[in-house]
């Protein structure tokens, strides 16, 4: 694959994975996968928006002599990124924000082009492993599920959202089929007393799915709904596809790994219709009727799965799928023109 300079990347003799990850610590999903598509070079900028663990990062660096940005609004994981900065001379910066704000984070510390951006969607291994923060069904913790310390709890969600509010989300955020009998579970013990643990939660939960997925734990899609409410993760992920077709230079790299279809089907859809792939107005029309030139340039018409030794290595790297794109020179699609190639 080669850099957006057009010279070959120098990622495949030294990207792998960063050493700290092959001794038995934090593996980003498809990180090959992301080094590969993001092209790193030596004096590039890039930018990881969703730091976490600092996998993605680590392997930038590693693969160029390049700078990164770390945003993450997780003050945890700002507090390990800053102590990990420290290894790299400067060449590792925190920000700490959600990455749906990365033009105003970057704005008063950076002015040189981005080469690249990347978004790991959806919470963090550490984060799923850290009982107290909520996100799991497995552990007994506080139903919180925040990625920052801001905003209500999922448990201060489930007490204000009505009965057919609470069924909606579930069946819109999680695609749970029997919404209606979660609702109607969780309505009726919040009568009794109101919902505070996770483990609580986790089994009424299963109690009023009749059936669900071999392998799959009947409280998944409920939780995952809770914790894209909780942190408003679409609406974050549209505001941050937008900022990195702002930000990125010409050839330029997006790289997007998401961990379930309605993040998928979201990042496939923005990029699809800012791409050569999406579908044409006539050619004869004037270009304001037909609509913005592609800002992008799909890498590969089809999401990139993990193989089998990645899924071996990590489980969770199952579910994970990479969509990639590189800016063409054409300005940023505004909203409306959004609208009437959608139309179109």
């Amino acid at each position: 694959m080669m850099a957006p300079d057009g010279q070959p990347h120098r990622s495949a003799a030294r990207a792998g994975r960063p050493e700290t990850d092959r001794s038995g610590g934090h593996v980003p999903v498809l990180v090959d996968g992301v080094i590969a598509a993001l092209a790193p070079r030596d004096g590039a900028v890039f930018v990881d928006g969703t730091f976490g663990a600092g996998g993605y990062s680590r392997a930038l660096l590693a693969a160029a002599g390049c700078r990164v940005y770390g945003i993450d609004r997780d003050p945890e994981a700002v507090r390990r990124g800053r102590v990990l900065a420290g290894r790299y001379g400067g060449r590792l910066r925190i920000l700490e924000g959600r990455f749906g704000d990365m033009e105003k984070l970057l704005a008063g510390v950076n002015r040189d082009p981005i080469a690249g951006i990347a978004l790991d969607l959806g919470v963090s291994s550490m984060q799923l492993d850290t009982p107290e923060r909520g996100f799991s069904f497995r552990s007994d913790g506080p139903l919180d599920m925040r990625m920052s310390s801001a905003g209500p709890t999922a448990a201060e969600l489930l007490e204000a959202l009505s009965e057919p509010q609470l069924a909606e989300l579930i069946r819109q955020f999680g695609e749970e089929r029997f919404a209606r009998r979660v609702a109607r579970a969780i309505t009726a013990a919040r009568r009794q007393q109101p919902l505070r643990r996770t483990v609580e939660l986790a089994e009424i939960v299963r109690a009023a799915i009749p059936k669900s997925e071999p392998g799959q734990d009947p409280a998944t899609r409920t939780f995952q709904a809770l914790r894209i409410a909780v942190n408003d993760e679409f609406g974050e992920l549209d505001r941050g596809l937008a900022a990195a077709e702002r930000l990125l230079a010409p050839g330029g790299r997006l790289a997007v790994v998401s961990f379930h279809s309605l993040e998928d089907r979201r990042v496939k859809e923005f990029l699809r219709r800012r791409s050569d792939a999406a579908p044409r107005a006539s050619r004869h029309l004037p270009l304001a009727i037909a609509g913005s030139p592609p800002s992008f340039k799909l890498l590969s018409r089809r999401a990139i799965k993990p193989n089998a030794a990645e899924i071996a290595l990590n489980p969770r790297a199952r579910a994970g799928r990479l969509r990639a794109a590189e800016r063409t020179a054409s300005a940023a699609w505004p909203s409306d023109a959004v609208e009437r190639r959608q139309r179109a």
